[in-house]
């Protein structure tokens, strides 16, 4: 089968595109024949080896953990999924090495859920991780209620504008912090937008006087240094993008793979409160360049690999 490897930390330019064997199925996992994958800030930096005294990566790697595909044929225990079903996954697994930039995946079980049927390949495949993250982040660490404001940092990105979404449909008031020119952008999701920079505490305690029962920082520095200052008493912190929330009292968030969670996004896709803004889509042989765009930062959406 042709996937996306590379062999040794570095750049996008030790990604290869090329032959590989194809994955043997396990008794509890599925093989998912590849439609799309989405790229995320953690793959090229596992790539780039700053993960390298966290996780332990085996060489040749096959990078990506989001997928959306169909499943052709399904281990000996599995009772979830039958071929054919149309499916979408968190794909990681206790070390690095076979991912989603690939034609076919051996995924377990645990890692998928049903693919929701109002988004399509490109867009289910960008759901995963950035929508895990949101979703936990917001369920768990910040157990945020109907009729609290929240905070989210950085709300026109991938996992920022999943969280905006996801923060209303549990009855939240939104305050998302964006460049201007995405604050139309916030107010499509349900948010109320305030610009980054000089004067965003104030402009925040402008539209929230009291303070801000929960804030979601998905950017880290600055802006999560000033977040204890907008949290009203009994507020709660939570950053999926810098540990030093932990010296601040909050709480520090890194996404699981999780059948459930994955199944409540896709509910709320086929309800019509959520979906998922996919900003460029690229060839899987043309990853490398997909890798780049995401690096590059300040990109509204998601980037998609699409697999033919």
């Amino acid at each position: 089968m042709k996937a996306i490897t590379y062999r040794a930390y570095g750049g996008p330019d030790v990604l290869e595109y090329g032959d590989v064997p194809e994955p043997k199925l396990g008794p509890d996992s599925v093989l998912v024949r590849v439609a799309a994958a989405s790229v995320n800030p953690v793959d090229w930096k596992i790539q780039a080896g700053y993960l390298d005294g966290v996780l332990d990566v085996v060489f040749p790697v096959i990078p990506g953990w989001d997928v959306a595909g169909v499943v052709e044929q399904v281990g000996v225990g599995v009772t979830e999924f039958a071929p054919g079903d149309e499916v979408m996954g968190y794909v990681r697994e206790d070390m690095v090495r076979r991912g989603t930039f690939a034609e076919y995946i051996a995924a377990p079980v645990r890692t998928l859920a049903r693919k929701p049927e109002a988004l399509d390949f490109a867009q289910a495949a960008g759901l995963p991780l950035a929508g895990l993250t949101a979703y936990q982040a917001l369920t768990r660490a910040l157990e945020v209620k109907p009729g609290e404001t929240v905070l989210v940092h950085a709300a026109a990105g991938g996992v920022g504008s999943l969280a905006v979404q996801i923060a209303v449909a549990l009855g939240a008031r939104v305050i998302g912090t964006a460049g201007e020119r995405n604050h139309d952008y916030l107010r499509g999701l349900g948010a109320e937008p305030v610009a980054y920079g000089d004067g965003l505490a104030d402009r925040v305690r402008a539209l929230a006087p009291d303070g801000v029962d929960a804030v979601l920082d998905l950017i880290g520095g600055e802006a999560l240094q000033l977040s204890p200052a907008l949290l009203a008493e009994g507020g709660r912190l939570a950053s999926v993008a810098d540990g030093a929330v932990l010296a601040l009292g909050g709480r520090y968030v890194f996404v699981r793979p999780d059948t459930a969670d994955l199944a409540a996004l896709g509910e709320l896709a086929d309800s019509g409160r959520l979906t998922v803004e996919v900003a460029a889509t690229f060839p899987l042989e043309q990853t490398a360049e997909a890798h780049r765009l995401n690096a590059a930062g300040h990109t509204r959406g998601k980037i998609v690999v699409t697999v033919p």
